[in-house]
């Protein structure tokens, strides 16, 4: 269900660029392979400031899911645990405040430089086939006859 006029939205942290340039290339990547068009790309600071990003793009009407792509990597505090709690609570309710998937690609919490540099493609490549999925859930959920077949979804 999800086909070349599905436009996507990415937006990626600038924070741990070596690691969140890798992820962006990959994930556009996985689109072009997937045959979906990537809209936008938008770069942030930080995870933390994703969340105004993605209510803004959700709201677009040529934007179908997003992909969130970042590297908490840990520190020498808690802080890494605060931001990804922080990022995933905001993830979570803007996908459902616009009814559209959004895919949270950000590594972490505990989580060291290297093992960031290892998983930077793969979490990149599993968050867009995460939104992709998603949004053809979505499409398939939303064309049911609820009336003829309330319990069956896809």
């Amino acid at each position: 269900m999800v086909d070349e006029k599905s436009g996507i939205a990415i937006i990626c942290s600038e924070f741990n660029g070596e690691i969140t340039d890798r992820m962006l290339k990959s994930a556009v990547a996985r689109c072009k392979e997937a045959g979906v068009e990537v809209r936008y790309v938008c770069r942030v600071p930080g995870a933390f400031d994703m969340p105004l990003f993605i209510d803004e793009l959700a709201a677009r009407s040529d934007v179908d899911a997003l992909v969130t792509l970042g590297a908490i990597v840990a520190g020498d505090t808690r802080h890494d645990e605060v931001i990804a709690a922080a990022l995933a609570s905001g993830v979570a309710s803007l996908s459902v405040k616009h009814g559209k998937p959004v895919a949270l690609g950000v590594s972490g919490p505990g989580m060291s430089w290297e093992q960031g540099v290892e998983r930077a493609e793969e979490y990149a490549a599993r968050a867009v086939d995460s939104a992709l999925k998603m949004l053809s859930g979505l499409r398939q959920l939303r064309k049911k006859d609820e009336r003829k077949y309330p319990a069956i979804i896809g």
